[in-house]
């Protein structure tokens, strides 16, 4: 079965945008269906998450009818999953002016994509850092260990949009979808195995839940599964904040001790 849904705005002031832009699927991904998001002001733009090989022609095809793909000023990666970074040899091409963002730690992986980024690269610190778009600032939020070593969430100021990376990632069974949370006690089925096998440590789950609470996000938007708005923005981070995850469940879960 394959689903293909075109853009969605989830914000838009006149000036400032931010896209959700659409989805598909194939037979190998197990319901785990990956979002990618745009975020636009004045004459620059950013790509957030831009996936791997097989979705690349659906993200074209939608940043084109928002943006010229020569707006795009940052490809921003959260980590180095294919499902994130696969498609970057395309996006370097159809998009000649953007930089691409990734942790210092996966730098030095970039080649082995056969990718000459040279000019072309931004590091992000571990700290995290601010990046200019138009008027607007988008902040890379440490997010490392959840689930890689060298991970990031990013943070549209203007919109109050959190783009999560695997962080409130949900995995559907067959024919299930939605774009928002509407039943977030429901949802929990689709997330929780996930959370506690791909989130590496409680301690820093917790920090960044810790974190993000001071950022307020309005929206919270994951790689993965659908997005969480209103109330149930407050309910995940509860629930996250509570959950125990990688190392501190493995040895229990895998050897039962």
């Amino acid at each position: 079965m394959i689903r293909n849904m075109n853009s969605y705005p989830l914000y838009d002031d006149g000036k400032h945008k931010v896209f959700w832009l659409g989805i598909e699927e194939s037979e190998d991904e197990k319901g785990i269906l990956t979002n990618q998001y745009l975020v636009v002001d004045g004459g620059e733009a950013a790509l957030i998450e831009p996936g791997g090989f097989f979705v690349f022609s659906r993200v074209l095809k939608n940043v084109s009818s928002i943006v010229p793909p020569t707006q795009i000023k940052y490809l921003m990666y959260s980590h180095q999953d294919p499902d994130v970074v696969a498609g970057l040899n395309l996006w370097f091409e159809y998009a000649p002016l953007a930089k691409l963002v990734i942790s210092d730690l996966w730098v030095r992986f970039i080649p082995h994509l056969a990718v000459l980024s040279a000019g072309r690269t931004i590091g992000i610190p571990d700290k995290g850092a601010d990046f200019k778009l138009g008027k607007s600032i988008i902040k890379a939020v440490p997010s490392h260990y959840l689930h890689s070593p060298g991970n990031f969430s990013f943070y549209d100021e203007k919109s109050g949009i959190l783009f999560s990376s695997d962080i409130g990632a949900a995995a559907f069974t067959d024919g299930e979808w939605y774009l928002f949370v509407e039943d977030f006690d429901d949802h929990l089925r689709h997330m929780e195995g996930f959370h506690r096998r791909y989130m590496s440590s409680t301690k820093a789950l917790r920090a960044w839940v810790r974190h993000v609470r001071k950022l307020k996000p309005k929206v919270i938007s994951p790689q993965h599964g659908a997005i969480f708005r209103d109330e149930h923005v407050g309910k995940f981070l509860d629930w996250l904040e509570n959950l125990e995850v990688g190392i501190d469940v493995f040895e229990k879960e895998f050897y039962g001790e």
